[in-house]
């Protein structure tokens, strides 16, 4: 039986750059991975392929406005063959990148599912046995399927059958309000489907404050998405001619129904085969495994980043999990992550970002704060942009001052989230980040304007 000092159960952001780090430290490192292609989720079948497909989308859309920015371009419409082979090349660069580093030779590659038969002991599909000074599970997550009847249909999409498709489809039903299914609902309207999104709570993207929301909502009843939300899944019919959809809004039964259905209701912790009882590792009630601070499990031995883990599943939290869950498993000392500073963002257009603490998290702490906001509709460069849906939303703590929490909805939100999660994460203030000059005409100086306004009010 062969020993290793760390084995990362899952080659995707989390397991790899545990193993990455970890080999730096010990040339006994292995990777348990048994997909059918190298890459983990991020690259294969998320962040890589669905940014790629939603931006030539945006363009598509820009290209079918012209006319609002004076020019004529008379017909802008997708080619999904195209479209489908420049995500294949883009996606294929990087995959083919993590593929080439993880079969270097600088790790143990075993391509298996693995499961814990004792505290330290893993088994192969095809039996063979490796032993573990310590070990990483970064096996990720896979679709959820709520108890709706009909869920179970062969025939309904999931974001991996969205992401591969080469032709148009008619029509789309869209189940779900979170990231994933907002993100495709807006793809598809885009390139040419008729969309239904479907959602249970009150607001899309039900984790972002409510006129954020709002923002996102506006913008795609106007693109054409039929949005139902605050509804009550009845059943899903499947028929000769795709889906009917049953359900409950606004006290009334209705029925939609198109040629396809995506399942966009979330994603379950993969963790059902891994045997975890085995290895005495204990998992959250929602099913994700218990971390510390550390990353380590109830077995100190273990450690957990990613979808697997929580609580943001998030791309970049979890390379950060297994780089830092790598680093404490050989005794370096490091400053555990603070969540106090995570970052998201939401890639519809108008994007949404976020970073810091929220307005309900500092109120349920007590916090004495200031908010302070300005909208995109009377800012030179997005008006000039067409980008005028959206605003800028900034928490200071009183009195310093100090930065704790940011909103954005807007055009590249993404992109302007960053200069304020610096300011998070280094603790500025706003009499801090005035100090930087904000070049005119451009989206980012808009950040100047609640800045001034949180400086103002601190001073008076």
């Amino acid at each position: 039986m062969k020993e290793y000092d760390f084995i990362a159960i899952g080659g995707g952001s989390g397991g790899f750059n545990a193993a990455r780090i970890a080999r730096s430290y010990s040339e006994s490192v292995a990777v348990i991975d048994g997909a059918e292609t190298l890459g983990g989720l991020c690259i294969l079948r998320g962040c890589m392929p669905s940014k790629t497909l939603i931006y030539s989308a945006e363009v598509l859309h820009l290209a079918q406005n012209a006319r609002k920015f004076g020019l004529d371009i008379p017909n802008a419409k997708v080619d999904m063959p195209a479209l489908h082979q420049r995500k294949l090349d883009t996606i294929g660069e990087f995959a083919s990148y993590r593929q080439e580093a993880m079969t270097s030779g600088k790790y143990d590659l075993y391509r298996s599912y693995a499961k814990f038969i004792d505290s330290h002991t893993i088994e192969l599909d095809d039996g063979t046995q490796l032993r573990g000074k310590k070990f990483i599970v970064a096996t990720g997550s896979h679709i959820a399927k709520p108890p709706i009847p009909g869920i179970d249909s062969s025939a309904i999409w999931t974001s991996d059958d969205v992401l591969e498709l080469d032709s148009l489809p008619e029509s789309v039903i869209v189940l779900g309000g979170g990231v994933v299914a907002c993100e495709l609902a807006q793809f598809l309207s885009r390139v040419g489907s008729k969309v239904t999104q479907i959602q249970r709570s009150p607001h899309i993207l039900k984790d972002q404050a409510s006129d954020v929301s709002q923002v996102v909502e506006t913008a795609f009843r106007e693109e054409g998405i039929d949005l139902y939300t605050e509804t009550s899944l009845d059943r899903i019919e499947k028929t000769d001619t795709g889906f009917t959809v049953h359900f409950l809004h606004q006290g009334e039964t209705r029925s939609v129904q198109a040629a396809h259905l995506v399942n966009a209701l979330g994603r379950s912790p993969s963790t059902a085969r891994l045997n975890l009882e085995a290895a005495k590792v204990q998992l959250k009630p929602n099913g994700q495994i218990q971390t510390d601070e550390h990353q380590r499990t109830s077995n100190p031995d273990i450690y957990a980043a990613g979808d697997c883990a929580g609580p943001f599943e998030i791309v970049h939290t979890a390379v950060l999990q297994g780089e830092y869950a790598a680093h404490h498993a050989f005794g370096v000392s490091k400053a555990p992550l603070n969540y106090d500073h995570m970052l998201d963002v939401v890639f519809t257009d108008p994007q949404v970002a976020r970073v810091g603490l929220t307005e309900i998290a500092l109120k349920k702490r007590g916090s004495d704060f200031i908010v302070a906001d300005y909208p995109f509709d009377d800012h030179g460069k997005s008006i000039l942009m067409e980008a005028k849906r959206g605003f800028v939303r900034l928490f200071a703590e009183k009195p310093s001052g100090r930065l704790l929490g940011a909103e954005i909805v807007s055009k590249d939100a993404g992109e302007l989230i960053h200069a304020l999660s610096v300011a998070i994460s280094n603790n500025l203030t706003a009499s801090d980040l005035l100090k930087t000059h904000w070049y005119h005409p451009t989206l980012a100086e808009i950040v100047s304007y609640p800045l001034e306004d949180i400086v103002e009010e601190l001073e008076s």
